[in-house]
């Protein structure tokens, strides 16, 4: 059976001071959501065909994908309370 779980993928850069501040934030979300959101980190320098695929232009990004559609974004360094608040209507109960 395919994993349902919506996927969030954090678009970051080394170079970027935002995005390794977000990193413990991202990593605390993906504990406390394991079983129903699933979180990948995306180097844009690693992967630059997959960012430009999703339209990102600046790192930190944050993209979440259900049933391989983007569902929503958030560009910038963005608070807990921000994130949450895109994810609730995409998580399951």
């Amino acid at each position: 059976m395919p994993d349902a779980r919506p996927t969030l993928l954090f678009f970051s850069s080394t170079q970027s001071g935002p995005s390794r501040r977000m990193e413990s934030l991202l990593a605390h979300i993906a504990r406390k959501e394991r079983h129903r959101l699933r979180v990948v980190q995306v180097d844009v320098a690693q992967r630059p065909d997959l960012a430009e695929r999703l339209s990102v232009e600046s790192a930190p990004t944050l993209v979440l994908m259900h049933e391989k559609r983007q569902v929503a974004r958030l560009v910038g360094r963005v608070s807990a309370p921000r994130i949450e608040a895109m994810l609730e209507p995409h998580l399951a109960a």
